[in-house]
């Protein structure tokens, strides 16, 4: 019987080599650069869809309050819009201005980005009394 500590052939030892773990960094790393841009942009175009949302009830507030008082609010209190949905107040404020000088009154809605957040640099979004949404490529299905 041979002595225990004799090695049989060139065994490998257990475990990864350096290159071996290198090269599994390279691709993660590669990976990693590929699908963070692209997760990073899924996530502005849900908190913008989320924001339209916000800005349609904004302008439909607009448009029953114009049928109850016979012209537009100028506020978001006074449209009963208490508070910004708490998943977008990081990344938006929204606002609402009225003119009632003019015949017919005009109002538009708006949802600025905020200078902090996923959506900083972000442009603001509006929508008026015709139903114009800006900007555009925002809107687009």
């Amino acid at each position: 019987m041979p002595p225990a500590h004799v090695c049989y052939g060139n065994r490998r030892s257990a475990g990864f080599s350096l290159i071996e773990v290198m090269i599994a960094v390279v691709i993660v790393a590669i990976l990693a650069s590929i699908a963070l841009p692209s997760y990073r942009e899924y996530v502005k175009r849900g908190k913008r869809a989320a924001a339209q949302s916000v800005l349609m009830d904004l302008a439909a507030r607009q448009q029953a309050f114009l049928l109850d008082k016979r012209r537009y609010g100028t506020t978001k209190a006074e449209l009963s819009f208490t508070s910004d949905p708490p998943e977008l107040d990081a990344d938006y404020d929204f606002s609402a201005t009225a003119n009632n000088g003019v015949s017919p009154p005009t109002f538009a809605v708006t949802g600025t980005a905020t200078g902090s957040g996923v959506m900083a640099g972000d442009s603001s979004m509006t929508i008026d009394q015709n139903g114009t949404k800006l900007p555009v490529a925002y809107w687009k299905k």
